[in-house]
């Protein structure tokens, strides 16, 4: 394996590509993928951000594709992913309408079964400037397992009485919620990027959810689009191991200071 960016202990970050660096990780070792991948909406568009217009991209990665070629990035990454899974392991994606559906079939492509669509409700999103059409306030999260034959899917682990337990003692539905004051802004809160920012950044509590919900102390978490981190501090927080890949030095940067100032 490459040499790493960083590493602590059990918490290991490397920087490249992750269609090199997944190639390198030893086969059916990890518990548990999280992923947020590149949604290919940086086209000229516009949003809005604190009342005011601004331009939606986020950089050359997340350049728009054709729906081919949107299937095919998919399905590349996403083979290379369940190569390194444990059998009953499980894979977690988070998109939005304008990749979902590429990434629903590229994991059916490649030999998945879908478990759940977990859909995350934005308490504050950004404002439909075109008005001609409804807001946009959700994001899905794909949950799917290996399918190990026609007749037989992987067994994956669920921790089904944690989440009754944070659902007041109800099962946990697949709509999910946070209150504005765990959840201050539309992604991540003020505290979350003091660090600095990512512009997809997910909520430090949406996946401590996800991964207490799919993975023991103890086991493997991998992000193999780290972004800022926030996978890799929800698994340290909840005593797993992590490896995030990520191209970015800077966003690697940020993961370093996040990590380091909780171990401070």
């Amino acid at each position: 394996m490459t040499e790493p960016f960083f590493k602590d202990l059990d918490f290991i970050l490397y920087k490249g590509d992750s269609f090199k660096l997944l190639k390198k990780i030893k086969p059916k070792s990890i518990n548990l993928i999280f992923a947020d991948p590149p949604y290919f909406l940086s086209s000229g568009g516009i949003s809005c951000q604190n009342g005011k217009q601004v331009s939606v991209n986020k950089g050359e990665w997340d350049y728009s594709k054709t729906i081919e070629d949107r299937i095919k990035y998919h399905r590349k990454w996403i083979a290379l992913c369940r190569e390194i899974l444990k059998d009953d392991g499980t894979i977690m994606i988070s998109s939005t309408l304008h990749s979902v559906y590429a990434i629903g079939v590229a994991l059916e492509l490649e030999g998945y079964s879908i478990i759940n669509n977990i859909i995350w409700r934005k308490t504050n999103p950004a404002p439909n400037l075109a008005c001609r059409c409804f807001t946009h306030s959700t994001e899905t999260i794909i949950w799917a397992r290996k399918q190990l034959s026609l007749k037989k899917k992987g067994k994956h682990y669920f921790d089904y009485e944690a989440m009754k337990l944070e659902n007041g003692g109800k099962q946990m539905k697949d709509f999910w919620e946070f209150e504005p004051e765990v959840i201050e802004l539309a992604s991540a809160s003020k505290s979350e990027k003091k660090c600095g920012r990512h512009p997809t950044q997910k909520p430090l509590k949406l996946l401590e959810r996800l991964i207490l919900a799919a993975s023991k102390e103890g086991d493997l978490i991998l992000d193999p689009f780290n972004g800022s981190g926030t996978t890799g501090i929800a698994a340290h927080n909840l005593k797993r191991k992590y490896i995030g890949i990520e191209l970015d030095k800077s966003y690697l940067d940020i993961t370093k200071k996040r990590y380091e100032e909780k171990n401070a």
